[in-house]
């Protein structure tokens, strides 16, 4: 039962991303259709620092709809199910998770949180109730099916695994609900690890996608200011 660290895959995004947003962009202000317009974009005669900047005009204005068609999927391991229970809070969006059900978790992986990992007594009795868990679940797991449970022991041996308990997962968001996400999760008073898992997507995302993704992120850092107010601000930014 190793620990395991967070890591953050690409699987897909929209393709030709900074056009389609343009062309949603151009249609809610252009009088003709964007459709005859789509073969000029994919052929490169409308430049792609045109599209950029007229992208950035419009968003700064606070019209972020059209950004909506474009979305991001990712794979992600190395995460707890306690992260995971956090993450699929954030509603428009669609998930895949590893089943706990249909995996067996005799031998799970884990997640130790640093502040744990950095007191030598605490991590020796976390680790120490984690090869407990394992043992009971193995032993659940054996009886269940020496009482004719057979494949379905491990949804009932499951109920024994801890927050901590490692999971897979692919999830897909459109740009605004990444936005979103990181307007929340980046933020410093966001819980560690979730924290940690957006700052890697958001590098990815301000890779592919720059022209939607640079001022993305925690929301002080494109405001200037903290918006969660005296009572919860980390001190990073001046209050509004």
């Amino acid at each position: 039962m190793p620990q395991k660290a967070c890591r953050v895959e690409l699987l897909a995004s929209t393709p030709d991303a900074t056009s389609l947003i343009y062309a949603a962009f151009r249609q809610c202000y252009h009088a003709g259709f964007v459709g005859d317009m789509w073969p000029r974009l994919l052929a490169g005669e409308i430049a792609a620092d045109k599209q950029a900047a007229f992208i950035t005009k419009v968003m700064e204005s606070g019209h972020a709809s059209p950004i909506e068609h474009v979305s991001f999927t990712f794979a992600v391991e190395g995460v707890s199910r306690a992260l995971t229970h956090q993450l699929v809070r954030h509603r428009i969006a669609s998930y895949s998770q590893q089943s706990q059900r249909y995996v067996d978790g005799s031998d799970f992986d884990y997640i130790l949180p640093p502040a744990i990992a950095r007191i030598p007594e605490a991590k020796e009795r976390f680790e120490s109730f984690i090869a407990e868990i394992g043992n009971a679940y193995r032993d659940l797991k054996n009886i269940l099916e020496a009482n004719g449970r057979g494949e379905k022991a491990k949804e009932d041996a499951r109920f024994v695994l801890p927050q901590a308990a490692e999971s897979k997962i692919v999830f897909t968001m459109n740009c605004r609900s990444l936005i979103n996400f990181f307007e929340h999760r980046c933020c410093t008073r966001a819980q560690w690890e979730i924290r940690g898992m957006a700052n890697q997507m958001l590098d990815i995302c301000r890779e592919v996608l720059p022209v939607v993704f640079k001022t993305a992120g925690a929301r002080c850092e494109r405001l200037g200011y903290c918006p969660e107010g005296e009572k919860f601000t980390c001190g990073r930014y001046p209050l509004p």
